[in-house]
């Protein structure tokens, strides 16, 4: 039946566990109360009565033994219970003596228990069975001589107990929903509020990550930049000699390597750099140019085909130019580890309605569809020495500038992030775009080697 607790959820709430215990907890009470009456203080033949109450005994362990696994004995015949448990008490009073006898008393337990377990309909068939009974055995003993008060009066409190055993159970089930709903709520803010403490934990340590790293890089073109400046110093005087052809050329190639070297520590130092947070108006393929020229040193990526196929003629983004290099600089790492030797990485960019779509794919292994749910949470990771912020750290930047980010991956084939940002307002096809200047910032710069513009 649908009021029984049986054909409810699997897995009861606290109020159903705490009910059933209530419910067994009460058969074991009139129990035995009924074995220390039957046997110490009744005038009548104990051994009938003790058999009966052995039935009950055997009732209620099953009973028990149910109600530990969750479940009710014969919950899915609670109206057939009822009806055994009125016969059983209807007895039990036979035996004793007749409509006084203390067993009577059973039919309030037995009310109650139904209105714990079960809807106020089973609880209303559980007293009028109970009634029943009673006024049977009323009518089949009048030899006993229990008065007309007596069998009105326990009528009237077997009513009273089922109204009011049903009011407390609603009032009782309708708190403890509501407790439950406000427990819910808090569980969910508990967990929000932790899942920002954790974000900002990560955001934090990444750039405490990136100041160390940015401290470092600035050290290394330091020690790196003075002995490169002495041996460029050298090579310029050594070329001011009247020199054979030979020499000269060799001459040229260590000059062109010292180059090579200058433009490495510049962008290195470029990039770890304190990073600004002032706005302006930059050019996607500018943002996309210098993350690849960052990514160019990781390694792999002489094994792997990393292309640009974003036009120079795409409307600009309002936005801080080294979060959103960042962003590229992360995905473009991301998807280089994903690719083995021979892979290809692809950058690709359109205007579409007022939006720029720029897509970062490789055709590398793919991501798991069990990860996809934590892939942009702090501290995610299925690589051996990640962190688990790269994508956090992403999605975040993105956010800050009005856009979007999915994935979409297929296991063995590749992935693809796709990234949604607003387009600069007043602009129009075929302009170049009037970028903002970065704005200039302390780094040390290597003898010899002019610092950038933008």
């Amino acid at each position: 039946m649908p009021d029984s607790p049986a054909n409810a959820d699997p897995s009861p709430a606290r109020w159903d566990v705490n009910a059933e215990a209530v419910a067994v907890r009460i058969r074991w009470f009139g129990l035995v109360v009924g074995y220390l009456y039957a046997n110490a203080v009744t005038l009548a033949d104990p051994f009938p009565l003790n058999v009966l109450l052995g039935l009950g005994f055997v009732f209620t362990v099953l009973d028990t033994y149910h109600s530990w696994h969750g479940r009710v004995f014969l919950g899915g015949s609670p109206l057939i219970v009822s009806s055994l448990e009125a016969l059983f008490i209807g007895l039990l009073c036979y035996l004793d003596g007749g409509p006084e006898s203390p067993f009577r008393h059973y039919s309030i337990l037995s009310v109650l228990c139904a209105a714990i377990r079960y809807s106020p309909l089973v609880t209303g068939w559980t007293c009028a069975v109970n009634c029943v009974g009673y006024a049977v055995l009323y009518a089949s003993v009048p030899t006993y001589g229990a008065g007309v008060t007596t069998l009105l009066f326990t009528l009237i409190v077997l009513v009273w107990v089922a109204w009011a055993a049903v009011a407390l159970v609603r009032l009782l089930r309708r708190v403890g929903d509501e407790l439950a709903a406000v427990n819910a709520g808090l569980e969910e803010r508990i967990a929000e509020r932790t899942r920002q403490l954790q974000e900002s934990q990560a955001q934090v340590l990444h750039q405490e990550k990136m100041a160390a790293f940015g401290l470092l890089a600035a050290g290394i073109a330091h020690e790196v930049g003075n002995p490169l400046t002495a041996v460029s110093t050298i090579v310029q005087m050594l070329e001011r000699r009247d020199l054979d052809d030979h020499t000269r050329e060799r001459l040229g190639l260590v000059t062109a390597q010292l180059t090579r070297i200058q433009t490495t520590l510049r962008e290195l130092v470029t990039f770890s750099r304190p990073a600004s947070d002032s706005r302006g108006r930059v050019a996607l393929r500018g943002i996309v140019d210098e993350a690849l020229g960052i990514a160019k040193y990781y390694k792999g990526v002489k094994n792997r085909e990393v292309r640009s196929d974003v036009p120079a003629d795409l409307p600009p983004l309002d936005g801080v130019r080294d979060q959103l290099v960042q962003v590229f600089f992360n995905l473009v790492l991301n998807a280089i580890d994903a690719t083995g030797k021979g892979g290809r990485v692809l950058i690709a960019a359109a205007h579409d309605a007022g939006k720029l779509v720029v897509t970062v794919s490789d055709d590398g292994h793919g991501i798991d569809p069990a990860h996809r749910e934590r892939l942009f949470r702090p501290y995610f990771t299925t690589k051996k020495h990640g962190t688990g912020l790269g994508l956090f750290v992403t999605r975040k930047l993105v956010d800050a500038h009005g856009g979007t980010v999915e994935c979409d991956s297929r296991p063995g084939e590749g992935t693809t992030f796709r990234l949604v940002f607003p387009a600069a307002e007043e602009w129009s096809a075929g302009n170049e775009v009037p970028e903002t200047p970065r704005t200039p910032t302390a780094a040390w710069t290597p003898p010899g080697v002019a610092t950038p513009g933008y």
